[in-house]
């Protein structure tokens, strides 16, 4: 009966005691209570606490080498001595380190191809491949020595465009001058650009919103187009000055008619009215697209836009690769994913009350509309109809700059 009484009593210290002991102190505390018991001590205390015989009786030894002075206490901070515990894997390993990073950077290491430069490097994969190389390693072994390494996880970033077109800070030069002089004259500058279409329907739309908790909007397992109620095919135009934007959101293609459609819309909708005594327009857009140096009918569906508002349109394209710098994507289009992030596309109506709410801070407006007519692809304007363009070329860069002032009514024309 003192016996179990006496195991009962270790065992309540040690449910007490061992959540705030760290591995040396709960050995040398089991020591301590074993060399109080004397003979069978030892079993006694492994009997209430679950420890091992031999590590009670390791701690009767490490306290009674402390007494005598044999052993000296270990640095702060540690709960060994210097040389004490398991070696590291990297030391007892030589050749561990110099592996792993051959097979992380391959290209780095002299070896372009090992197949895992292509497959996943997950740490558990590649410790089955160290492993496979005689290595004794697991996953959590490989992320600490990856994390050593300076390695981390990262996605893809898009920061690669080519190479750079020797004009290309010229070219912003013009642009900017171009901009700077139709804002002092009181003329409008816009900057157009079409964004990436979406699917109409309930589709995954990347991003977060608040719902109540447990309770996700459902929506299609695939976003197969043939599962659409139709395509969302969004344009924009926005104004530099005024910090208003227009977005059409067609139903077809994204084409050159559309885009001068969609120019042609913002004037009626919200440029005549903020601009009632233009004398130019001013049309900023990339190099590619609908809107494209090299695309006819972009420059034919202008002349007859400059044709119907009685005034010239200047042209300038930014300079190819630079397509980031547009700034209808800064200041409208990337305000609009984040307004819509998160909430599926379910139906035109949702997509351009989405796209109608778009704010900012610094008091962005945004109007738009759907343009529910076809454009067709393919359409080719003859040679025959580019000579008649009045179209004139800036003396700078002219398949980048260039205006078109509108036609001669035919009977200004000569006989």
């Amino acid at each position: 009966m003192d016996l179990a009484m006496a195991e009962a009593g270790i065992r309540r210290r040690w449910e007490a005691l061992s959540p705030w002991l760290d591995e040396r102190l709960r050995r040398l505390w089991a020591g301590a209570e074993a060399a109080d018991r004397g003979h069978g001590g030892v079993a006694a205390v492994a009997r209430a606490t679950g420890l091992h015989p031999d590590t009670v009786a390791r701690g009767a030894r490490d306290l009674e080498a402390l007494r005598d002075g044999a052993e000296a206490p270990p640095p702060p901070g540690r709960t060994r001595r210097d040389g004490a515990g398991r070696p590291r894997a990297e030391d007892a390993d030589p050749t561990l380190v110099e592996d792993l990073e051959a097979l992380v950077s391959p290209t780095a290491r002299g070896d372009p191809t090992n197949p895992l430069r292509w497959t996943l490097k997950s740490v558990r994969r590649l410790a089955g491949e160290l492993r496979a190389r005689g290595h004794a390693v697991g996953p959590s072994k490989v992320g600490e020595l990856l994390h050593d390494l300076d390695y981390s996880l990262q996605a893809n970033r898009r920061a690669l465009e080519g190479g750079t077109h020797p004009q290309r800070d010229a070219q912003f030069t013009h642009i900017n001058r171009a901009v700077a002089r139709h804002l002092r004259e009181g003329n409008p500058a816009v900057s157009v650009d079409a964004k990436k279409k979406e699917l109409v329907g309930p589709f995954h739309n990347k991003g977060r919103e608040w719902n109540p908790k447990g309770e996700p909007e459902d929506v299609n397992v695939h976003d197969f187009p043939s599962h659409a109620d139709g395509r969302a095919v969004p344009y924009g135009v926005y104004d530099l000055a005024r910090n208003e934007g227009w977005v059409s959101v067609g139903v077809t293609h994204d084409t050159a008619a559309f885009a001068v459609a969609s120019i042609r819309r913002w004037w009626r909708e919200m440029g005549e009215a903020a601009y009632p005594g233009a004398a130019s327009l001013l049309i900023t857009c990339d190099a590619g697209g609908s809107n494209g140096v090299g695309r006819r009918l972009w420059k034919a569906e202008l002349q007859t836009l400059a044709n119907d508002l009685g005034f010239p349109i200047t042209v300038c394209h930014l300079p190819p690769g630079t397509s980031k710098w547009n700034k209808i994507e800064h200041f409208l289009f990337a305000f609009i994913a984040t307004n819509w992030r998160g909430t599926p596309l379910a139906s035109y109506a949702v997509v351009l009350g989405l796209i109608g709410a778009t704010t900012n801070a610094a008091g962005l407006a945004v109007r738009c509309g759907l343009d529910p007519a076809d454009y067709p692809t393919g359409l080719k304007v003859p040679d025959r109809e580019m000579r008649a363009l009045n179209l004139r070329e800036d003396r700078f860069r002219g398949d980048w700059n260039y205006t078109l002032s509108p036609q001669p009514a035919p009977e200004q024309l000569p006989a």
